[in-house]
């Protein structure tokens, strides 16, 4: 039955959409990024275009979104002091 559970999701991934993205590798950042999706997971490298699933994007563009609104808010209060 374990097994039977483990093909279908596997069936389920290959027929994701794939997106191709690129980090990018600066002098600042050149770590891999780790992402993880439910029991999923990829390491990708900066700086080389690769194909994730949609969900993985997600996380990515959701953890830019975080990242941008801490600078604006550290940004609007250094301002103020």
């Amino acid at each position: 039955m374990a097994e039977n559970m483990k093909n279908q999701i596997d069936e389920a991934a290959e027929q994701e959409e794939l997106i191709s993205i690129r980090l990018p590798l600066t002098k600042e950042l050149q770590s891999d990024v780790f992402v993880r999706v439910n029991e999923r997971t990829w390491l990708i490298k900066r700086g080389e275009t690769v194909k994730l699933p949609a969900c993985a994007v997600e996380v990515l563009e959701h953890a830019e979104q975080a990242t941008m609104a801490g600078l604006q808010y550290q940004a609007e209060h250094e301002n103020k002091s």
